[in-house]
């Protein structure tokens, strides 16, 4: 389906609110959040730096669910359908910032995913990140097409195909940021 057009005002609206969202979330849940346990640092080094791995935190929830962000009610008066904006409660896990949310118990492959995520989050900062999700998402019109998370997938797939096979999710970020058209 067909998203709506917003003004550009619009769009910067739309950012700064995911933004408060993000850092509002995060701030939430980073006080119930671990660190990663030494199995999951020793599983994701090949992977990910040390700085990474010690400072990003995770909660699994039990019993509640992330909720979608308040601008949702606002996007639907804009014209956005019910069910057009992706829907947090059916997310595996969510990442805000170094704080991962997860729905599920943590996986290998769940943990790497949302770990390209914080690492996204170090290159861009939270308000570019938030920028490239929004704008990924409106001119993809779906969650599938947001720039971040096909790098994301690309990269889970990678892993995933050979778990043994080190390589660095942070240079291939930045290479992958250094070709894109942003």
């Amino acid at each position: 389906m067909p998203l709506p057009k917003l003004t550009d005002a619009q769009v910067a609206w739309v950012i700064r609110k995911v933004a408060i969202y993000i850092e509002q979330q995060r701030r939430s849940f980073l006080r119930g959040a671990a660190p990663l346990s030494q199995n999951q640092k020793a599983a994701m080094r090949p992977f990910f730096p040390d700085s990474t791995l010690n400072s990003v935190r995770i909660v699994v929830l039990r019993g509640i669910r992330v909720g979608n962000p308040p601008l949702y009610e606002d996007l639907e008066r804009l014209g956005f359908e019910p069910g057009c904006l992706p829907d947090f409660a059916h997310m595996a896990a969510i990442t805000f910032v170094d704080t991962i949310v997860s729905h599920e118990p943590f996986t290998s492959r769940l943990l790497f995913h949302e770990l390209v995520h914080v690492v996204q989050y170090q290159k861009f900062g939270l308000a570019n990140f938030a920028t490239r999700y929004v704008r990924g998402f409106l001119s993809g019109g779906s969650y599938e097409a947001i720039t971040l998370e096909m790098n994301a997938y690309e990269l889970e797939g990678r892993y995933m195909a050979a778990p043994t096979k080190a390589f660095s999710v942070e240079a291939e970020v930045q290479t992958w940021i250094d070709a894109s058209w942003f």
